[in-house]
């Protein structure tokens, strides 16, 4: 297991950005104290740092670390210096590039976000970029997942958890008569009732669908729906019902096997940390008999592995 420094006592945000530069000037252990200063602070605390570094420096910070680091430490800390919904944003806009579209990412990142952060990450795409976030989906997504993408980011959704039982049943009955209940599917139906109703609700429809048909809702996506749009209500119904769970599979899927795909890898830790990854690495632990600690450490090496298990936390 890689050793972990002991984070810094927190100081303010110009001696971090004081020692952040001594570090790039060779004073000290460099990447190591890099790591240890970025790793642990939040990201308001980021977004000052950066701030008295340029008024210190007359240098964007993320530059400098452009600069100094690379490979996947670079990938990773470039990213983890973002706020939440500026780092969705820059995620999403990446992955609906015109030269290297991954409608798949796009997907993961749109529909396991809640209806709040939705409207705050849309925010902070137009001003970043310049055009609605409707405009690129519409560029570059096709057919019925392109109307649900539309859709769920469009539509408001409540985010309580109160559920009308009735109503879950009605809409359980409408998503089987729309789908193993006739010949082809009915996508409308999906596209309505996954991008309107509230997560809570989602997971009560999955459960009636269970009592009254006897299987469960994702097993009839998986029968009824393909592709990307099965990607997609997969996503927002795996979230609706346990989100750290689903993206507990995400980190196991990305280092299973003989390579890792550390895009994914990073991507999920980086995002994740500020947000639920306790749970996360609970539910690694319980479904996988190993903390997510030592599968990255297993996955991992170098620098890269020492930031990955810094924003991790403690092995547990």
């Amino acid at each position: 297991m890689a050793t972990l420094t002991v984070p810094p006592p927190l100081s303010s945000p110009i001696d971090d950005a004081v020692h952040l530069h001594r570090a790039f000037k060779g004073f000290g252990s460099g990447k190591s104290a890099v790591i240890n200063i970025l790793a642990h602070r939040d990201a308001a605390q980021r977004a000052l740092i950066q701030y008295e570094y340029r008024a210190l420096y007359a240098e964007d910070l993320t530059k400098r670390l452009s600069s100094e680091l690379s490979g996947n430490l670079e990938k990773a800390l470039l990213l983890w210096m973002h706020d939440p919904p500026g780092r969705d944003a820059m995620i999403v806009r990446q992955a609906l590039r015109k030269e290297l579209s991954n409608l798949e990412t796009a997907t993961e990142v749109i529909c396991s976000r809640t209806p709040s952060q939705i409207q705050v990450f849309k925010q902070h795409y137009y001003a970043k970029y310049g055009v609605h976030l409707e405009h690129d989906i519409e560029l570059r997504a096709f057919g019925d997942h392109k109307k649900l993408l539309l859709a769920y980011v469009i539509t408001p959704r409540y985010e309580g958890r109160e559920v009308d039982r009735v109503m879950a049943e009605k809409d359980a009955k409408a998503l089987y008569k729309a789908g193993e209940n006739r010949w082809g599917t009915d996508e409308k139906t999906f596209i309505r009732v996954f991008c309107e109703r509230s997560a809570a609700h989602l997971a009560a429809v999955d459960s009636a669908y269970h009592g009254m048909y006897g299987k469960s809702l994702k097993k009839a996506i998986k029968n009824e729906t393909s592709g990307h749009f099965q990607h997609a209500l997969k996503t927002i119904l795996q979230c609706s019902e346990n989100p750290a769970k689903h993206f507990a599979k995400l980190l196991r899927k990305a280092m299973k096997g003989l390579g890792t795909n550390h895009s994914a890898l990073i991507r999920v830790i980086v995002t994740r940390t500020e947000i639920d990854m306790q749970y996360i690495k609970a539910e690694y632990r319980k479904e996988y008999k190993k903390t997510l600690n030592d599968a990255v450490n297993s996955k991992t090496s170098g620098h890269y592995r020492t930031f990955l298990l810094a924003l991790l936390g403690p092995n547990q």
